[in-house]
């Protein structure tokens, strides 16, 4: 006999989630104007021990043959055949007012077929923004946090040997674009919300507004327009300083997070339930097949056969039902459908029902 079994693994997580009160506000805003910038370049990685790209990747021989040329040595790309070079792709991050000089991380992944950047060497190349202007040089030798080890069928790869990194092997050229303004400012909400943008706005004021007159003014739910007071014009790195050191008590959305692909699901502990009644039950289905052997008499002409038998039974479980009162929490529902026995891939069904029903006083995201 044969059963068809089907067994998922699933994961509740129950967290519960408490955010300190009251909370800095270099935490909660940033300034406008005051961001990282994103660089990218194309360049060539030399000096790979035969695992760099193959013939097939063309324009990898083709970036060797110009960079030659440009070296006085003219050399025609289809005649070439070296496996110590690859093709890469350079990128780092250019943080703020960054000056010439200073240096930056690189990280280089290949774009073509090669099969591992261990031991090798980026050549100079130059990282562009989206304006198209170079901002940094990066050169160096590389860092791989994998490795392959054996060959052909006998081989081990742990991590991504076709990723690797240069720590500080970026020079910044050109200056940040950063600008900080000496007039007003625009702090930015990383997370929107128009209760933490009033109470941004009335901390500041508190703080630095003078005889009555705000400096601070919320504007959106993610924008506070701020006028630096006139003893801090000649200042302003001071101003921020002070500025960032502010607490406000922010108010932060309740919310459930749930991973229908691996069944996991990550549960805050102050999120309200509405009074509701939840009546659950579950069905099981189990597919089996008998294998029936049917045998000839002897001397005779027939032959054995085997035939199979398929057979199909179902149970349904009594309907549970849980009761939560007013006031309860996703504590009290979470204990309640474990009372039941209920499996995480439930506590999910229940919940989304729960909210389609208005039950439940936070926001379900689906990931």
């Amino acid at each position: 006999m044969k059963v068809l079994a089907v067994v998922t693994a699933v994961v509740l997580i129950y967290a519960e989630i408490s955010w300190p009160a009251p909370i800095r506000l270099k935490e909660l805003v940033a300034i406008e104007g005051v961001r990282d910038n994103q660089l990218v370049g194309y360049g060539l990685v030399v000096g790979l021990n035969g695992t760099g790209d193959r013939r097939q990747t063309i324009f990898s021989a083709q970036t060797l043959a110009n960079l030659l040329t440009r070296m006085g040595v003219v050399v025609n790309p289809q005649a070439m055949q070296v496996k110590n070079v690859a093709a890469v792709m350079v990128t780092a991050t250019l943080p703020p007012f960054a000056q010439p000089g200073t240096r930056v991380d690189v990280t280089v992944s290949t774009v073509g077929d090669c099969s591992n950047l261990q031991g090798g060497q980026l050549l100079l190349t130059s990282l562009k923004g989206v304006d198209g202007q170079t901002y940094v040089a990066a050169q160096g030798a590389l860092l791989t946090a994998g490795f392959v080890a054996g060959r052909a069928a006998n081989s081990q790869t742990v991590n991504h040997p076709t990723v690797a990194r240069l720590p500080s092997g970026g020079i910044v050229e050109r200056a940040s674009p950063s600008q900080l303004s000496t007039g007003s400012l625009r702090l930015q909400l990383l997370r929107a919300d128009f209760s933490t943008a009033a109470r941004v706005a009335r901390v500041i004021n508190e703080r630095f507004g003078a005889n009555g007159s705000p400096v601070a003014q919320a504007e959106s739910s993610a924008i506070i327009a701020l006028l630096p007071p006139p003893a801090y014009s000649a200042s302003i790195v001071e101003f921020l300083a002070e500025l960032e050191l502010l607490t406000v008590d922010a108010d932060r959305r309740q919310r459930i997070v749930i991973n229908e692909r691996t069944g996991t699901i990550v549960l805050g502990k102050e999120v309200r339930l509405a009074p509701v009644s939840i009546l659950h039950g579950s069905l099981a289905v189990e597919v089996q097949t008998t294998l029936d052997v049917s045998q000839p008499p002897p001397l005779s002409a027939g032959k054995t056969t085997v035939t199979p038998t398929i057979g199909v039974g179902s149970k349904e479980d009594k309907a549970r039902q849980v009761s939560i009162k007013p006031g309860a929490t996703v504590e009290d529902l979470v204990r309640g459908l474990q009372t039941i026995g209920s499996t995480p891939r439930e506590v999910i069904a229940v919940l989304q029902s729960m909210k389609a029903a208005g039950a439940v006083d936070a926001d379900l995201e689906v990931i």
